[in-house]
């Protein structure tokens, strides 16, 4: 054989191998995620039984749970804190409903319950062939009969999910769960998501109805305006709101960090170009951003205003939404939406600009910092 194809068979028995390893890390990780969630509910259900058997005073309650949390912090290490057994006594109480499943025993040999009243020699509380059995289960749902595939797809977030989770009310809870879940969010893109408000964001997007919706469904994209956010949050731009930058400034820092834009535009975008040009009789035209949304399969004109908004940049919009759906887009698509960027909005000169039953055309106003969050609560509660 010669050096050339022992060279390329030994590299494709290292891909072929490599392959193996980080998959079986993958599946390593995620058993630990779960088996976490699992363990601290269980440890939350224990805490609580405790308390109903009990404790007649509060406070015996608290030193009691200190004394075992020092004595499992010395043979385990970290994670057993005071707190974060309240934070497990919590997520119990507050996820037994959908996380029933645990409580019954479903991944265990026995149920809890029969763990927490032995007092010696307790044996094993599962076996491990039946907690590593819930990699087939959650990629499989059909296989839990009395478990609906969103309560078991809880699992598929991480114990630092639950934390952040825990913080919020029930609305606003709903909303990300479905959506770090379904767009597969690590802890810190949750995190980013909540502190930009992005639930309050897209509610203020919406009537009363479709507030409810978003945290029973999430974010659905079914028509143009499940598209917009008010405001669009850029503080990952690094531009300062009281320096001077000119439109170009603004579109560099967009393009030089579009995989962040791409996540604040929302769900489907895809990038197609910037300063696109198109020409009417020699006059050429400059479009600052076009995306397609794949969801709603349309073309999607971002134009870029760092000023107040006037009635010349919504005409201006208007023309190329008009060339879009004229030139550009196929049979099988969708209208074109136009979304102007702006510093600052008004309302009455776009209601008026545009035509009265104009659904394809958004302005909205972005932010180069992290909006208050109960101003924007505030906001919602008076629609």
């Amino acid at each position: 054989m010669s050096k050339m194809k022992k060279s390329q068979s030994a590299s494709n028995i290292y891909d072929q191998i490599r392959e193996v390893i980080l998959k079986a890390r993958h599946e390593a990780y995620r058993h630990i995620d779960a088996l976490k969630v699992i363990s601290n509910f269980m440890i939350g259900k224990i805490i609580v039984m405790h308390e109903q058997a009990g404790a007649e005073r509060a406070a015996y309650g608290k030193e009691t749970l200190k004394s075992v949390s020092k004595r499992l912090s010395r043979e385990f290490g970290r994670g057993f804190s005071v707190d974060n057994m309240e934070r497990m006594r919590n997520f119990y109480l507050l996820y037994k409903p959908r996380l029933a499943f645990i409580e019954k025993g479903f991944f265990l040999a026995q149920p809890i319950s029969a763990t927490v009243s032995r007092k010696s020699h307790p044996g094993k509380s599962a076996t491990a062939s039946r907690i590593f059995k819930i990699t087939d289960d959650i990629r499989n749902p059909d296989t839990l009969p009395r478990t609906s595939a969103e309560d078991l797809n809880l699992l598929r977030l991480s114990w630092s999910h639950f934390v952040l989770l825990m913080k919020m009310d029930e609305l606003e809870r709903g909303f990300y769960e479905i959506e770090s879940i379904a767009n597969n969010w690590g802890i810190r893109e949750l995190e980013r998501q909540y502190n930009a408000s992005l639930y309050e964001r897209l509610a203020l997007s919406k009537d009363k109805q479709k507030v409810k919706e978003l945290s029973r469904r999430g974010q659905l994209i079914e028509n143009p305006s499940d598209l917009i956010k008010q405001p669009y949050i850029l503080e990952f731009l690094g531009l300062k709101e009281e320096s001077a930058y000119s439109e170009t400034d603004l579109e560099r820092a967009i393009i030089d960090r579009i995989e962040n834009f791409l996540l604040e535009l929302g769900k489907g975008f895809l990038f197609e170009a910037r300063q696109k040009r198109i020409s009417f009789q020699g006059e050429n035209f400059y479009i600052d951003l076009v995306f397609y949304n794949r969801l709603l399969r349309c073309y999607v004109l971002i134009d870029l205003k760092i000023g107040k908004i006037s009635h010349e940049n919504i005409g201006q919009m208007q023309m190329y939404v008009n060339y879009f759906d004229r030139m550009v887009k196929q049979k099988n698509e969708n209208s074109t939406v136009g979304i102007i960027l702006c510093k600052q909005s008004n309302k009455a000169v776009v209601e008026f600009t545009l035509p009265e039953k104009e659904r394809q055309i958004f302005a909205r106003e972005y932010r180069l910092y992290l909006p208050a969050k109960e101003e924007l609560k505030r906001q919602i509660e008076k629609m």
